[in-house]
């Protein structure tokens, strides 16, 4: 769906305001403002964009038959955030979920997925684009070692860099509990990459190039079907980034690393999905 100037630059509110009285092209516009940032926040937390487009359209129609649930106590998104939250915190396991991944099982992992080179697999894709899914994949996946609850204030707080008092609304928990929440996830995260990531401490031995072939010799990364990452030229500039994100303090650097991330962004299938959805629901 193409958006009007006023539909991009109105506040959700208004639109929501709209859409209770029936307007249907405002709640085709919510959706579109929001569709995205729900499938950003699913995909870190469950790791596979399947699964991430299925929990995408349960909140998107959670978010659209509750509007009448709003009653402005926070911000819409807020609120849009906290739906996505419930869901996401009482979901079924995603894929990777049902290996109860943790930080010494990823560890062993890691070790082991290793190359003794860089990949000299020829590639239907460059060299930049591959290195970045494995970066993602990889970064994601280590998000799956924490429990919901703390990955959750992890994405909330480090990632999304959402305030505090707005990621304890999210996560329906009192701000000293988020707090405490947030500390203890940086923490391992913090911990798990300062000890193993070489993005991060470029004293550690594992890189993306040393573990694109094995990702590919055991199907986790299809070079014809990227999971993550789809602009080259995005990808080709990442060396500088890295460099940007070396500068920061050690405690610092796997934040910034997982803010450099491309910005998920929901599937057309989804949102043609969406707009048959709304058609029979309005």
């Amino acid at each position: 769906m193409t958006l009007s100037t006023q539909q991009e630059e109105a506040p959700l509110e208004d639109l929501v305001a709209s859409a209770r009285t029936g307007d249907r092209t405002s709640l085709e516009a919510i959706v579109s403002r929001i569709q995205d940032k729900i499938y950003g926040l699913s995909l870190r937390m469950l790791w596979h964009p399947e699964d991430a487009r299925d929990a995408t359209q349960e909140i998107l129609m959670r978010v659209i038959t509750g509007l009448a649930g709003f009653r402005g106590e926070s911000s819409f998104l807020t609120w849009v955030y906290r739906v996505a939250a419930n869901y996401l915190l009482t979901a079924r396991r995603s894929r990777l979920e049902e290996q109860q991944m943790t930080f010494e099982m990823f560890a062993r992992d890691l070790d082991a997925g290793l190359s003794e080179g860089p990949s000299t697999i020829e590639t239907p894709v460059e060299e930049a684009l591959l290195l970045e899914e494995v970066k993602v994949g990889c970064t994601l996946g280590m998000l799956s070692c924490l429990d919901r609850p703390h990955r959750l204030a992890y994405i909330v707080g480090e990632i999304l860099e959402l305030d505090g008092p707005d990621a304890a609304r999210i996560l329906e928990i009192d701000p000293p509990t988020y707090r405490k929440r947030l500390s203890r996830a940086r923490q391992d995260i913090v911990a798990f990459m300062n000890a193993r990531c070489g993005l991060v401490s470029p004293d550690r031995s594992c890189r993306c190039r040393l573990r694109v072939r094995r990702a590919i010799e055991l199907g986790r990364v299809d070079p014809r079907n990227l999971r993550f990452v789809s602009n080259a030229d995005r990808a080709r500039r990442f060396a500088p980034v890295l460099a940007e994100i070396r500068r920061l303090t050690r405690t610092r650097r796997a934040a910034a690393l997982y803010r450099s991330h491309p910005d998920p962004a929901a599937p057309e299938s989804l949102a043609r999905k969406i707009r048959l959805l709304l058609a029979s629901h309005i």
